[in-house]
């Protein structure tokens, strides 16, 4: 292990950047492994290429005569791209993409070969349901699920190592037409959003036949040399350090931050964008984060569903991508204690056939009354549904980053912005709790004076703000590097449709009474002002006050996992749910388990690798150097020196002594009280213990005795790598 360590060390400095082939001109390759609608106009017949289009902008079903049509014109285009296999592309409850080549090659009944790619194998598919995580839903012996096509998400070609595959983006439920996936919800909270928003729009706008949540995703990661991975078998097991002193020099001069990019990275990060282009991930942004060896990389926005994939498949091209380049990219929300964690920003918008992005103000009464309208019912959503928008971004790992200096605290708050601040104050106090027609044409005026058409200048960017205002769009600031974005955009989605949804009956209830329209809709914004002011926050998120006036607020403050998942087993998370027909009880029973049991078994693997660290590579280390220590005593005392001679080390060995006594007493302990938990047959309260009784003592004791051990221990005893060594030498 020793030698592993000075190994990854020598080789950093006889490596140097892969050469990169890529285009001058990116619009030269963008999409070119992509079955976009311009590729399929030259593939299809005119009847295939109408019933593809109907199927992504209007949801038609595709029948299967035009099935076979379809896939006969992507398996010639695919083919002319020299692929040889195709697969369905799911995105299972791991966070992680699924696929399963098969090949174009059959052999009919005579024997003869052929290729062939039916309808049926375009449209669905059968995968082991039971091999996935699926919360019960399940059994071993009830194996059958499917995977059904999604073609509002294009057909692309993934090339890997010389090959290439023709892959195809599919929903994954199970027989009994249970979603086991993250994209079967994403797409349902779409459609539920799709039909609430444009019922709003049409008090605005009549022409409005069509709403779409956008979503634009920045993607944080790490990135260090591979044999350094190879030497840390806690990075390898669980993507983070569990151990590890913080160097001397960390991120405290702020010099890495928007600082020129290392020539290995830069290398990397060319190497996976034109590979993006190529997939039609239309990547615009590249920079160093914060810490050292963190970097950032983000594209223009695009239809949420879309951009769902696109960044889980960027994670994966990431991934791969390093390999060739001797790096390895840490997705993990945080792999180095002591320096920023990383994040994923969804920067999430709303806006509708004719153009209009909801979520900007106009210049016009009218369209400033529709922002207004979509505005406050966004900042009301996240207020009734705030535990639910907690439990949408709660993991192990983001557990670790959530309330650090680099992340929103686990309390859900708004931002808006000290214009859009006083702008609901004048709504909600100037002009009192009731309208009256004479108050409508100052109401108009007055709405279009006080409302200026918004800059990104005009809102300060709290990055201290879980989900923050930003000029056109809200930022969610609390989802992890290393999550599904369709998890927290489920959520969103699901709670501003409802939001909508009770907003219209409150507003349709009022003229019903006999209020024009625009008074009845000011009306109902005011109320909502009201009730959701409480949310609010323009100050520093950080800050131990602001977690005082939270709980004075009645804001819930849910630090752990296991604890913030509840919500999504509630009475109103049931309601939310079924009524959008986004999940019934049963899913929605089975994506907790499922959460609870991901969280069990990382924060499990966490503590194994933890005593086999101690135990098998530190305590060899830390036992070698005693004994160097014992020798140098001995061979001083033995010299007949004075005490004061050697008493120095006599110090050190004690302390490195009684650090080794601490860290194997943790060890064992840990061991006997995960025996103990695992007997626990509930999942919720063994996902407690894991967290309160195994990583919130053990962790934090056999941590401290190693950090201590490390500082103690001759550098040339030390068997792993060093924060310094990896997060600095390049």
């Amino acid at each position: 292990m020793q030698s592993l360590r000075f190994k990854a060390i020598d080789n950093l400095g006889s490596k140097s950047g892969v050469e990169v082939k890529s285009s001058a001109k990116i619009t030269g390759i963008f999409g070119e492994n992509v079955f976009t609608l311009k590729t399929a106009r030259q593939f299809l017949s005119d009847e295939a290429y109408k019933s593809l289009v109907a199927s992504i902008k209007g949801g038609k079903k595709i029948d299967r005569a035009m099935g076979n049509q379809i896939a006969n014109g992507v398996r010639a285009w695919a083919e002319s791209k020299g692929v040889s296999h195709y697969t369905h592309w799911f995105q299972p409850l791991t966070d992680m993409s699924a696929e399963k080549h098969d090949s174009f090659f059959t052999l009919k009944g005579d024997g003869t070969p052929i290729e062939e790619f039916e309808g049926t194998a375009l449209i669905q598919q059968e995968p082991d349901a039971s091999s996935f995580p699926n919360g019960g839903l399940r059994a071993t012996f009830e194996a059958r699920g499917y995977t059904a096509w999604d073609p509002s998400s294009p057909a692309f070609i993934m090339e890997i190592g010389g090959g290439k595959t023709l892959c195809i983006p599919t929903i994954f439920v199970s027989y009994t037409g249970e979603s086991l996936d993250a994209k079967t919800p994403l797409i349902k909270s779409l459609v539920a959003l799709d039909k609430a928003a444009v019922d709003v729009c049409q008090y605005f706008d009549k022409n409005v036949t069509k709403v779409t949540a956008n979503l634009g995703w920045e993607q944080e990661y790490f990135v260090i040399d591979a044999g350094m991975v190879n030497a840390r078998p806690d990075i390898a097991m669980t993507g983070r350090t569990v151990f590890g002193h913080a160097p001397a020099k960390g991120q405290q001069l702020e010099d890495h931050y928007f600082g020129a990019i290392p020539e290995r990275v830069y290398a990397f990060m060319r190497d996976f964008e034109t590979e993006s282009y190529k997939l039609g991930i239309p990547l615009r942004t590249r920079h160093n984060e914060v810490a050292p060896s963190q970097f950032e990389c983000a594209p223009i926005y695009e239809e949420a569903n879309l951009a769902v994939d696109h960044n889980t498949l960027l994670m994966d091209i990431m991934t791969r991508t390093a390999k060739r380049h001797g790096l390895v990219v840490l997705l993990h929300e945080k792999p180095f204690a002591g320096i920023n964690g990383s994040g994923k920003h969804n920067n999430w918008s709303i806006g509708t056939d004719t153009g209009v992005n909801l979520l900007s103000p106009g210049k016009t009464p009218k369209t400033n009354l529709m922002f207004l309208t979509f505005f406050v019912n966004t900042i009301k959503a996240v207020h009734d549904y705030a535990g639910l928008l907690r439990a949408s971004i709660a993991s192990a790992g983001n557990d670790h980053r959530l309330g650090a200096n680099e992340a929103p605290p686990a309390i859900i708050s708004v931002f808006i912005g000290k214009y859009l601040t006083e702008v609901l104050g004048q709504v909600e106090t100037r002009v009192g709790g009731k309208f009256d027609e004479q108050d409508e044409a100052m109401l108009k005026l007055d709405i279009h004076k006080t409302i200026p058409e918004l800059m990104m200048d005009n809102t300060d960017r709290n990055r201290t703000s879980p989900f923050a205002f930003t000029g056109n769009k809200f930022e969610f600031r609390a989802v992890g590097s290393a999550a599904n974005c369709a998890n927290a955009m489920t959520v969103l989605n699901a709670i501003v449709a409802d939001t909508l949804k009770q907003f219209k009956k409150d507003v349709d209830s009022l003229i019903e009474k006999g209020d024009k329209k625009e008074i009845a809709i000011m009306q109902v914004i005011q109320k909502y002002i009201v009730e959701s002011k409480r949310v609010l926050f323009e100050g520093d998120g950080y800050s131990e006050a602001w977690a005082n006036e939270a709980a004075k607020r009645g804001l819930p403050n849910v630090k752990t996992t296991p604890q913030a998942l509840d919500a999504y087993t509630t009475d109103l998370a049931k309601k939310l749910f079924e009524s959008n027909e986004i999940y019934n009880h049963a899913e929605l029973e089975a994506r907790h388990e499922i959460m609870l049991e991901a969280y069990i078994k990382k924060v499990q693997i966490e503590a194994r690798i933890m005593g086999e660290l101690a135990t098998s590579v530190i305590l060899p280390s830390a036992v070698k150097y005693q004994n160097v220590l014992l020798t140098n005593i001995k061979g001083l005392k033995e010299a007949g020196l004075k005490e004061e001679a050697y008493s120095n080390q006599l110090q050190i060995l004690e302390k490195v002594s009684t650090h080794i006594a601490k860290m194997s007493s943790g060890v064992e302990k840990m061991i006997e009280e995960r025996k103990r938990v695992n007997e626990i047959s509930n999942t919720r309260e063994k996902a407690i213990a894991y967290c309160d009784d195994i990583k919130g003592k053990y962790f934090d004791e056999i941590r401290y005795s190693v950090d201590k051990l490390e500082i103690l221990v001759d550098d040339a005893y030390w068997s792993l790598p060093k924060y310094r060594e990896m997060l600095f030498l390049r």
